[in-house]
């Protein structure tokens, strides 16, 4: 049994919580890969704004296929990247991807921002269980429905404050995908990839 406790499905937060649960860097991978061949997007010709850097753990996938990238978080990690509330800001400049890991209490909020300041569209990783809710239906997926959900075939495990290549998950994730102009939602699954796109040193943190 992994000495560490599985993210759970029915995980709360505090209301002021940061929701610092870093993605694990093969899963970004994951989603660059398949915006590539699936869909293809130029990555190394688009500009993309990570606004939940926390970390770096997404930055730095994300900077192997973008040809820039902009990071930025609401706290400041100590590991370089500017602090700013990404649904308050005075001015921030348009991008052409935005990818991202929101707090979920405020993912919808995150997606509004983010698909009104990039020309291309987002992506968002979430549980699974953000497709549930008349809430949200109401404000957020009757307007702007994702145009794919990617249903990850394997657990993507997340802890609090850290990655873990150690940890147990019973949490199910997938990519929120929103392409401007394509309303038609579809599902895929992102087959299993871990084992393929985990790099040496994706589980140390980034320097300042």
């Amino acid at each position: 049994m992994n000495s560490f406790s599985a993210v759970m499905q029915q995980r709360h937060e505090p209301h002021d919580s940061l929701d610092d649960f870093p993605t694990p860097p093969w899963a970004t991978r994951a989603l660059c890969q398949w915006l590539q061949e699936q869909r293809g997007l130029p990555l190394q010709e688009l500009s993309c704004r990570e606004p939940c850097a926390n970390r770096g753990y997404m930055v730095r996938p994300l900077r192997e296929s973008f040809g820039t990238v902009l990071a930025s978080d609401v706290h400041d990690y100590g590991v370089g990247f500017e602090v700013q509330d990404f649904l308050f800001p005075i001015t921030i400049s348009s991008v052409d991807f935005t990818c991202m890991n929101p707090p979920f209490r405020l993912a919808e909020e995150f997606v509004h921002r983010a698909l009104q300041t990039s020309h291309i569209g987002c992506a968002a990783i979430l549980r699974t269980a953000f497709l549930e809710g008349k809430a949200r239906f109401s404000t957020l997926f009757n307007s702007h429905p994702p145009s794919f959900v990617l249903q990850f075939a394997e657990r993507v495990p997340m802890c609090k404050g850290r990655v873990d290549p150690e940890l147990a998950s019973a949490t199910a994730y997938a990519w929120f995908v929103w392409l401007k102009g394509d309303h038609d939602t579809r599902l895929r699954w992102i087959a299993p990839c871990r084992k393929r796109l985990e790099r040496s040193g994706d589980y140390s943190e980034m320097s300042p």
